[in-house]
């Protein structure tokens, strides 16, 4: 039986790599603004999160993955940042998170292992210039995410993943060419930036029904640059 997976955004990116590898054995289901390169056998929903409801989506009466793909990368001296763009990258991060979550719990309740993926930063973890407003956003998902893996406990899994700088389109602005890459890459303990796969590969383990002993956890995929020094 094919277990139902939800995707929150994934219509570019690193959602788009995870829907593309989950789709071979699972239902997958996108909910994102527009459709993008997802191919045919991918369901999907026009929804935007900062102004939809979940629950007027025809979901599945079950539930068994949920991956919540929006973000921003606002990098702005503090100086520069109004009350408004925290507020922003509040409501894009985290409070549109929750109230996805909550809207799909019942669904989560009715499948068998159920696991939920969101994202944050390395940002969080190691303090970085230009970085106030995000971090800030996703430090709140870290701290949600590990409370609602206590809540929930045994029942629902809930782990984020913590990437550094990754090859996206969200992205595309700090590695526009192969110079910048390279210069970015050399930040990292494995000299380079990430790539869609490397968030993806991580994602699809945790949604995994191998994976049954892992929830609570902020799991760094980072080229190293969080835990190693080797300057």
């Amino acid at each position: 039986m094919k277990r139902n997976i939800l995707l929150i955004g994934g219509s570019t990116g690193i959602g788009l790599e995870i829907a593309t590898q989950l789709v071979k054995e699972n239902k997958v289901m996108v909910a994102s603004r527009n459709r993008g390169a997802l191919s045919d056998d991918i369901e999907h929903f026009k929804f935007d999160v900062l102004q939809d409801t979940i629950e007027n989506l025809d979901l599945p009466e079950a539930i068994h993955g949920l991956v919540y793909c929006p973000g921003s990368i606002n990098l702005k001296p503090f100086k520069m940042l109004k009350s408004k763009d925290f507020e922003e990258e509040l409501n894009l991060n985290f409070l549109s998170l929750i109230k996805v979550v909550q809207g799909i719990m019942p669904k989560l309740k009715n499948a068998e292992n159920p696991s939920l993926v969101f994202f944050s930063t390395v940002a969080v973890k190691v303090g970085m210039p230009f970085h106030t407003s995000v971090a800030a956003a996703k430090g709140a998902i870290e701290g949600f995410a590990k409370s609602l893996a206590a809540e929930y406990a045994p029942k629902i899994r809930v782990n984020v993943i913590a990437p550094s700088l990754t090859d996206t389109p969200l992205a595309e602005k700090l590695l526009s060419n192969e110079a910048k890459k390279e210069k970015m890459g050399e930040r990292h303990p494995l000299k380079r930036v990430g790539n869609t796969k490397d968030i993806a590969n991580a994602a699809i383990f945790l949604l995994s029904e191998e994976n049954s002993w892992i929830t609570g956890q902020i799991i760094g995929v980072d080229g190293g640059l969080s835990t190693l020094n080797i300057s």
